[in-house]
């Protein structure tokens, strides 16, 4: 097999067979094949595309390209989440103690972040002695014991997607669909889990801006589980504003607590609620989410899934004390209070913005190596189409560097805009895709 031919290949629109595409693969990870070659093959996909068949094997090839992990000696059906991340998307922290709560195993390998705040990993090495590097016995005796654990990464799940990723980091090819949902599916089902739960984020605060992109980047991933035997489903949420009230590492672990304390509402929980739903059927602990969002919804009341939650960080080597004293979180040192202007209410939060500036402050990652500051970043006191009045407060900025502070509020002019008119609510969810298709739904929470 030559490179080029492949190459040649698909430049001109045609399918590449599944023995091609892992042949390619596998010696791309034996440096058989040069960088500048994968560049050009992965410019032919941004342009040509790929089919079901040609991205379910691309998946599969970085799947096996290292190390994979066996989850069968966990009892029960293993759910797995993913969420295409977004600014103040603590969903995690919060899911996963409530699915675990109600007797679905949660066995998550996350990662860390480049760009606006850190990944979960990032957000919980906030919590003093948190070990996020434990091996694959201790791992899977905490999940049947307490059905629930989030660790790092290993550095040899699904090499070749990280490989491949730096090529689309610096070639412009990041945005392709097929390279997109391969990158993603490839580690989930090194992951081990039985069935896949997809947040797929769309709006200005998201990768996917366009909610069209967002369905087409659903329903290939779901294609991509039916093909390997994988149910998946997956849900496309609004990213037009953060879902959350923080952003920042330990800011975004304090609202997790806050949450599953029962003391805030709003969208973070609601959705947290339904995502956490979605994964009970797929457990088949309930026959519809229905059912799933009361059952969820108690188990956060009575405390059932903030204990899960300590008992997890006390498995891990945590300060288990941080769910009934978020003060031992890491603190910045300042703090500053943005004030409105005028009168009206809010038509518009700049998502993306508000994150830029959190990343400015420290909070995450603009370079790989970039270090992140864990206890800076901003919290948000409104939301899209709050009435607001002159001198009340925006947002406050926790802050170590008064220099970095400066460049942050460079960037906050561009978050709100103020309308003279009440502004209607936005769907916090837009819809679903499953191996039955698409649904629109439009829910508004």
């Amino acid at each position: 097999m030559r490179a080029v031919d492949m190459i040649l290949k698909k430049r001109d629109g045609e399918f590449l067979q599944e023995k091609e595409i892992h042949r390619f693969i596998e010696y791309y990870i034996k440096g058989m094949i040069p960088d500048y070659q994968m560049s050009a093959m992965c410019m032919a996909i941004y342009f040509k595309g790929m089919n079901s068949k040609e991205v379910s094997s691309l998946t599969m090839a970085m799947a096996n390209s290292g190390d994979t992990v066996d989850l069968s000696p966990i009892s029960g059906i293993k759910i797995d989440k993913h969420s295409t991340g977004g600014v103040a998307d603590t969903t995690t922290l919060i899911v996963g103690p409530l699915v675990a709560a109600a007797g679905v195993p949660f066995a998550k390998m996350s990662g860390r972040s480049l760009g606006y705040t850190g990944g979960t990993i990032d957000k919980l090495e906030s919590i003093p002695g948190f070990q996020t590097s434990i091996n694959q016995e201790q791992f899977i005796k905490q999940v049947n014991e307490i059905n629930l654990a989030i660790i790092g990464q290993s550095k040899n799940l699904a090499p070749a997607d990280k490989k491949l990723y730096a090529i689309r980091d610096v070639t412009g090819t990041v945005s392709s669909i097929p390279l997109i949902a391969s990158s993603i599916m490839s580690k989930k089902i090194a992951g081990g889990a039985n069935k896949l739960l997809l947040d797929v984020k769309t709006g200005n605060g998201a990768f996917m801006k366009n909610k069209e992109d967002a369905y087409e980047l659903a329903k290939t991933m779901v294609t991509i589980g039916q093909e390997v035997n994988k149910e998946t489903i997956a849900i496309v949420t609004n990213m037009d504003q953060p879902l959350g009230t923080a952003v920042g590492n330990s800011l975004e672990v304090e609202e997790a607590i806050l949450t599953l304390q029962g003391k805030t509402k709003g969208p973070l929980r609601e959705l947290c609620l339904y995502l956490g739903a979605h994964m009970l059927v797929l457990a088949d602990k309930v026959k519809d989410i229905d059912e799933g969002i009361p059952l969820l919804n108690n188990l956060l009341e009575s405390g059932a899934a903030l204990k899960k939650l300590e008992e997890m960080i006390n498995a891990q080597g945590g300060n288990g004390e941080v769910v009934k004293n978020t003060s031992l979180l890491p603190q910045a040192v300042g703090k500053h209070q943005v004030k409105v202007r005028q009168d009206g209410y809010i038509n518009f939060v700049d998502a993306e913005a508000l994150g830029f500036a959190a990343m400015i402050l420290g909070a995450g990652r603009e370079y790989k190596d970039s270090k992140i500051d864990l206890s800076v970043g901003i919290k948000i006191h409104v939301k899209r189409e709050d009435k607001v009045k002159a001198g009340q407060t925006l947002l406050t900025i926790h802050y170590n560097d008064k220099v970095k502070l400066e460049g942050a509020l460079k960037i906050i002019p561009k978050v709100f805009q103020f309308a003279n008119y009440e502004v209607e609510p936005e769907p916090l969810v837009y819809g679903m895709v499953s191996q039955r298709g698409r649904f629109t739904l439009n829910l508004k929470l």
